[in-house]
Parts: structure tokens; sequence; C-alpha cells
């Protein structure tokens, strides 16, 4: 076996689909977010400006998380020393905790080390300490929802994307005596749309099924706390589980679920992507909290990140760019191939200073390959004009379409 041979093709076939990943080299600068530093192919730093962090608020630059990381890296030091059962639990992590559970309503909460693997951890420990148990999944639920589903081992139906009767239709297929357990998002990143909540836990009380909702795309930025599109709709109480992240709109690094005690109490106890991994960080765990409690009793960053997507997203379709439809934060500009993404973002970057990754398969289906925007507060209304004005200068030069 030529291992190297084998390996070179793998790559090769991603660079002949045109959707071989660069990472781009890049500093930001501290207390001026969107405003950075790239380093990719320059002698030294040449100032951008970042369009797709999904630091959506941009509180991994606020003063208040700053200085609570600050103050715990100088009073406790570095690392956390171990798992959480074996000298990595602080009263940093039981402090978030409490507040995130109280953030969602819910008796406690536990915190893991990224959402992926919170999702991932809870989904196939809860399913296989259900005998015989089928997860209704969505089919556009993210990646790490998809391995914790299949590491569970058990029987999955995917329902398309949002259709309440394909589900309500799958359900009943169901024998009524299974363990049974609905899995979707609340924000669905890649197109900006959002689940209908209530009307899902309605099946779920019809069917006798528990619900797990994956909030990371809007906890921090919707209702009146931050609690997310649950929060705002008043639907948290209905929920079984509620899962988040602390490193998108909270600025910071780790995933949490939110639950009753028992739940909780069973993924601390079962989880293997809990038990046998060293905990967050003291100092990650202490930024992310200042974060919480911020965001809990501030609405100024929500608002003015709601005001600045409506505002880019109008500034799009005005100037017959195709942006497509969203009613969240997400702002998507859909080119359609591979290539022609990636040649736009390498163009904005070299020659517009504009940082914006192309978003291709298996993120999105093929041939539906996009931009994903993602302004924040920040973002003022002069960036807004000098990237469409970038935008429509390239769309023209590669002989893309405008919109209708």
């Amino acid at each position: 076996m030529d291992y190297q041979r084998v390996f070179a093709q793998a790559i090769d076939r991603l660079h002949a689909e045109g959707r071989y990943r660069v990472f781009i080299d890049i500093l930001r600068n501290k207390g001026a977010f969107p405003n950075a530093r790239c380093f990719a192919g320059h002698n030294g730093p040449k100032p951008i400006t970042v369009w797709c962090s999904n630091d959506y608020l941009a509180m991994g630059q606020h003063p208040k998380v700053i200085e609570a990381m600050e103050e715990a890296l100088h009073d406790v030091g570095a690392g956390s020393g171990g798992t959480r059962n074996i000298g990595g639990n602080t009263h940093y992590h039981i402090e978030l905790e409490h507040e995130l559970a109280d953030l969602h309503g819910k008796q406690a909460a536990l915190i893991f080390t990224s959402g992926y693997v919170s999702n991932d951890a809870t989904l196939s420990t809860l399913a296989r300490l259900l005998p015989g148990c089928i997860i209704f999944s969505d089919e556009l639920n993210h990646a790490s929802m998809i391995a914790g589903i299949r590491n569970s081992g058990c029987e999955k139906r995917v329902f398309r994307h949002n259709d309440l009767e394909h589900l309500e239709e799958l359900l009943a297929a169901a024998p009524a005596d299974v363990p049974k357990l609905i899995a979707f998002e609340s924000v669905y990143s890649m197109d900006g749309d959002v689940s209908p909540i209530h009307a899902i836990c309605d099946l779920a009380d019809r069917y006798n099924a528990l619900t797990y909702l994956d909030e990371v795309h809007a906890v921090g930025m919707y209702g009146p706390r931050g609690g997310g599109i649950s929060d705002r709709d008043g639907a948290a109480g209905r929920l079984t589980i509620i899962e988040g992240t602390l490193g998108k709109a909270f600025g910071v690094m780790g995933g949490y679920i939110a639950a009753d005690r028992n739940v909780i109490d069973v993924i601390r106890s079962y989880a293997p992507g809990f038990i046998f991994t060293t905990s967050l960080a003291p100092v990650l765990v202490a930024g992310a909290l200042a974060s919480v409690k911020h965001l809990k009793a501030s609405s100024e960053e929500r608002d003015g990140q709601q005001a600045a997507a409506a505002r880019l997203k109008a500034m799009f379709a005005e100037a017959g760019l195709p942006v497509m439809p969203s009613t969240t934060h997400i702002v998507p500009l859909m080119v359609g191939d591979p290539v022609k993404a990636k040649r736009v973002s390498d163009i904005l970057l070299a020659e517009y200073g504009v940082y914006v990754q192309p978003i291709n398969y298996p993120t999105v289906p093929r041939g539906t390959e996009r931009l994903r925007f993602t302004p924040g507060p920040a973002h003022s209304e002069e960036m807004m004009r000098d990237l469409t004005s970038a935008l429509l200068e390239i769309w023209d030069r590669e002989e893309m379409r405008l919109a209708a």
C-alpha cells in the first residue's frame, strides 16, 4: 500500500472539485473588531475587515470579558489541571453552569469543551440509555448532531427540513411504546432560517417524544436575556434539552447543555466525551461567565447586530446581488459554484482587504456554494457600502449573474 499516494489523491480530489479549504493567517485587533491583520501572501501584516466571524456580537473583544479572563489567569493560573472528576473542577465552572441553567430556565447545566462535543456526547449517550430509542433528525442538522446520532447506534429517521407533516408521518409510523427523541436546531446557520419550535413541541407532546434543540447560532442573540429563539418565543420550558455554545455570540470557547437535574446527572455520569477529557481552562470559563452575565442584562449588542444585518441585506438586495432570504442575523450570498466562490473570496481579500470565507460542500449541498456574511454591531454603514461596491465590481469582472 502506497499510503502517501492515497493521501495525495484525497487532497487532489478536493482541489479538482474546487473545495480545498485554506486557512487564512490573521490576527484580530483587540478592541477594534472587525478590524484585523492578515499575514497570508504579504510581507508583514495587511489591514483587513472581518465579515465572517461567528463572534457575532464582538464579545470576544468586550472589556468585561477580557478583564475577567486576565483576573482569572492571575488568580488561578492557566490550565484546569485535569478532568472535571479529577482536579479540573473549579468554582468558575460551577458558577457558569448555574448562570446557563438560569439563562434557559432549567434546573441544571453542563459545560463541554466545544459545541461539537456537547452535541456528540449528549445525543450518543442519551439514546444509548433509552432501549430501542429512535431519533428523528432534521435533514439540515449540524455534523456534530449527526455524529452523535450515529455514535448512539440507535435507529434514526430523517425528516425534511422544517417539514412538520413529514415529521408527524415518521412519528406516527413508529411503534407507540418505543422511546423517541426529536433533534433539531433553532437557527440554521447556512440559510439563516428558523425552526417552528412550538409546533415541533406539539408533536413531541402528541407522540410522547423528548426534544433536543441546538441553539448554538441563537444563544446570546435572541430573547430578552439572550437565551436564544426558544427564549424569544417562550418555548424553553417545553424543551427537554437545550444545547448551546460559548464560542459564538458569547465570544469565548466551549459548549453546554441545559435540562432538568436528572438528565444532566445522567450525561455527566455516562458520557465518555465529558468524563474522559480535560475540562475547559478556568480563564476561558471566567470569560464566558462574564459574557453570559453581560448579555443577560444588555440588549445593546443584540439590537446593534440585528440592525446591521438588516442594513446589509437591504444594500445587497438594492444592488441586485443574489442575497438569500433570511429572517436572522445570517446574510448568505448565493454563488452556486465552488470555484467561483473561492475566486470571489480570494479577490475580496487580496484586492479589497475583505475577509469572508466561501462555504462549500459538505457544509452546504453541491450547487448552493455561497459567501456567508455575519455583520456585527461594529460594522459601519461605510464598511457595508464599500463591501457592496467591491462585490458588484467582482460580479461584473467575473461575468456572474445578478439577481433578477
